[in-house]
């Protein structure tokens, strides 16, 4: 934040508390920042007024819940908690220590509480405190509440980028909302809008894909639905964009490993979703990453937090660090010798609020009475999080009703959301007109697979659900099949295929001999609640793109039986297996879709439902390919590999359909020379199929001359439209200067004049897509 803005906000503090002192006494006078009709500013000015320095570091403070302790001390011994990511304890600190510092206003936040009964507790003990400050309570509903049991679990991040569907994030979003609201939390430590460079990363299914574009839309919405434009209310909650920044194209693709990248990509492919979440949607917190970027641990870096997204961006709400960072930057990354001095780095760079636990609190106290952090700066940092609770309303009203919980989550209302979601997550990569299934004429199916009927469709971030809540693939497909005139039969197998022996896959084969097809259902595995068997989420990354285990020698040992094969893949991490392409007869990608991920997927297998999905990133045919993406520079494949294609298994935006679709010649109306210029782009698409379907127009450009090197493509359109067969519709996207814009030989924010190639089509592949020429006069000069 600015200077001015530091002097102005002390000054403000100061004269307030000068007031106050000159107040004549009344014992029945309630302060004024108890007054809920007072503006915000005011309350918050106010209450820092009357608060000690210790009172104020502690709102900086946050600590996971007593009940989460609990179980943390029982799964983990003391030196797996300190490389847990997941579960945490403070040694020679129990639960009766959190609930006793809670009521003195020890503890401004706390994460990993659950359930409504342990939030009323915690706030009931936050009263008795000296100014009854109520407590933020923060949690990971990245794709719903699904840390909670009963909770909508919708679709993951990754499957919600395969839907192209901005406005469906935004209803998740509001959605999310209300449940974790309901019980008891008021901020979603979500959207991760990393920018997916390296497929290895585990957290690949936290993401929204590998374009800028696409994952900026998805956040901008899944912020405005969690926050809508002004998160004051009981029915709104705080967003965090996440994770500041570019941990997702780590030198090995392993999590907090080091980032190594130039200015000009972190500008051109990692900020500008940050960008938007600041500027558009006026998110209200912001998470830095484990990772350090250049040298530069994250959690220090003063230039990305203060200089570039406070001061030149605008960003006004607070930074949180990720699990333990702040200890990292001394006993990992080794800039500073102690915690206290990494404490007093992370603040003074812009760090508002600690996660999690002791001692940071006394360091930054110190820091402040020592001269090494100015009290300026924790003055904004705890006004920050004063002015979160104020707005959330939760001075007014910090409690839930339990009675209350079980009307407002997991709703009619809801769990139609999820089913719609799940749907348009359908992805179909491969169809040799086996599907869809219909008139089986009494033919046998045998389901069976590492996936096949377990919650690996739930994804990361998702607590066991009851079952009666969640519909596997086979229970979908089961409920099905008869409609449609087949029998089904499951074969169940572990979902731990690394576990998988040579006996597992003959009694499946034995199975297959039975039946006219096989659906064999394949993925990887993201259960949080079994840490030690998972195959692929936080801290599980890979070094391979294929399947875990004996799943693709399951495959092969069944085709071989000479039937139809469909594959059908639970993963939340990209899968590439090209003999698997090559060879079965039909491929659905279903990533991570949720509750209703079984009803989704035998819909589409069944022909109820036309899959309409288009894979957000780039799937290599091996992992010797990376970096493959699709916005790659024009010198990237003059060469080629000695033992490998170099081009992938499936392009980004690629997905089919049961119908077919005619393109026509993109048009274009309009000119861009000067900053408020506009050009509008109209494409005719028609279904010239037999079958309604959903389709995803796409639109790139091309800077065809530069003065520096510019990607092949870049997305910057996209609309999901619906077509009745035989119907033709026109889609209008509309580019101003900001879609052609880049940073030049000198770091400026411009267009430059010359030709661009506009190209609209079904997929980012050439031969689908038709252009049109837009030719800028002048050069633009914006800010970026």
């Amino acid at each position: 934040m600015s200077i001015k803005k530091i002097f102005t906000l002390t000054t403000a503090i100061a004269l307030t508390a000068f007031l106050l002192a000159f107040q004549a006494p009344k014992s029945d006078r309630k302060p004024l920042y108890l007054d809920a009709d007072q503006p915000v500013e005011l309350r918050v000015k106010d209450l820092l007024s009357r608060m000690t320095l210790e009172e104020k570091v502690a709102q900086m403070c946050q600590y996971v819940g007593p009940e989460h302790m609990k179980a943390a001390e029982a799964d983990l011994t003391e030196e797996e908690m300190k490389k847990s990511d997941a579960q945490g304890f403070y040694l020679g600190i129990f639960g009766k220590d959190i609930k006793r510092m809670a009521s003195e206003g020890k503890i401004g936040s706390f994460l990993h509480v659950i359930t409504a009964e342990e939030a009323n507790e915690l706030q009931e003990l936050a009263l008795k405190s000296p100014h009854k400050i109520p407590l933020l309570i923060g949690i990971d509903a990245i794709h719903g509440n699904g840390l909670y049991r009963g909770a909508t679990i919708y679709p993951t991040p990754i499957s919600m980028a395969a839907t192209w569907d901005d406005e469906m994030s935004y209803r998740i979003g509001r959605e999310t909302a209300a449940e974790m609201r309901a019980t008891g939390s008021h901020w979603a430590f979500t959207p991760n809008i990393d920018v997916l460079r390296d497929p290895r990363w585990g957290r690949t299914g936290e993401t929204f894909g590998e374009d800028p574009f696409l994952v900026g839309n998805m956040g901008v919405e899944t912020i405005k639905g969690l926050q809508t434009d002004d998160f004051t209310g009981e029915d709104k909650v705080i967003a965090c964009a996440k994770h500041l920044i570019a941990g997702s194209q780590s030198v090995n693709g392993l999590n907090s490993a080091p980032t190594d990248v130039s200015m000009r990509t972190l500008r051109e492919v990692f900020l500008p979703p940050y960008r938007r979440a600041v500027q558009e949607a006026d998110v209200f917190s912001i998470m830095a990453a484990h990772n350090e970027v250049n040298g530069i641990p994250a959690h220090q870096d003063e230039y990305m937090m203060t200089d570039l997204l406070r001061d030149e961006w605008g960003f006004d709400g607070f930074y949180v660090s990720d699990w333990n960072d702040v200890s990292r930057i001394s006993t990992l990354h080794r800039t500073a010798e102690t915690f206290a001095e990494a404490s007093r780095l992370a603040v003074n760079a812009g760090l508002d609020m600690h996660m999690h636990g002791p001692d940071f609190a006394e360091h930054i106290a110190d820091g402040v009475r020592s001269g090494k952090v100015s009290e300026d700066r924790v003055n904004l940092a705890c006004a920050k999080v004063l002015e979160a609770k104020f707005r959330l309303g939760l001075f007014e009203n910090p409690f839930v009703k339990i009675e209350e919980v079980g009307q407002k989550v997991f709703t009619p209302a809801h769990k139609e959301t999820a089913l719609a979601a799940a749907r348009r997550v359908m992805t179909l990569l491969k169809n040799d007109g086996t599907l869809p299934l219909q008139n089986g004429g009494g033919k046998k199916i045998l389901v069976t697979g590492s996936n096949a009927d377990n919650q690996t469709t739930l994804g990361d971030w998702a607590s066991p659900q009851p079952e009666e809540n969640v519909v596997t693939i086979w229970e979908g497909i089961e409920e099905k099949a008869e409609k449609h005139g087949y029998t089904a039969e499951l074969h169940e197998m572990s979902h731990l295929a690394k576990q998988w022996t040579d006996a597992d896959l003959k009694a499946a084969v034995e199975k297959a001999k039975t039946a006219d097809m096989t659906i064999l259902v394949l993925g990887e595995n993201s259960f949080r609640h079994d840490w030690p068997n998972k195959t692929t989420g936080e801290n599980i990354d890979r070094a391979t793109l294929a399947l875990s285990g004996k799943q693709l020698q399951l495959a092969k040992k069944i085709k071989a039986l000479g039937k139809p094969v469909i594959v059908v893949y639970v993963n939340g991490s990209l899968i590439s297996e090209p003999w698997i392409q090559n060879n079965v007869s039909a491929v659905l990608e279903t990533w991570e879709a949720g509750s209703f991920a079984g009803t989704a997927a035998a819909e589409v297998l069944f022909g109820e439902y036309n899959p309409g999905g288009k894979l957000p990133l780039t799937v290599p045919r091996s992992v010797g390919q990376l970096q493959m993406i699709y916005n790659h520079k024009p010198s990237t494949y003059k060469h080629k590999y000695h033992t490998e294609k170099k081009f992938p298994l499936h392009v980004f935006g690629y997905g089919l359909s049961y119908t077919t679709y005619k393109y026509g010649a993109p048009r274009i109306e309009g000119s861009i020379d000067d900053a408020n210029g506009t050009v509008k782009v109209s494409v005719a698409v028609t279904n010239s199929g037999k079958m309604p379907g959903e389709e995803i127009v796409q639109l790139y450009i091309r800077d065809e001359v530069s003065s520096v090197t510019r990607p092949v493509k870049e997305l910057k359109g996209y609309e999901r439209i619906s077509l009745a067969a035989g119907e033709t519709k026109t889609v209008t996207f509309t580019l101003d200067a900001e879609a052609l814009a880049f940073f030049d030989m000198k770091m400026n924010y411009v267009v430059e004049p010359g030709s661009f190639k506009i190209m609209t089509g079904p997929s980012s592949k050439n031969k689908d897509l038709q252009t049109v020429k837009l030719t800028v006069k002048n050069k633009i000069e914006l800010k970026g």
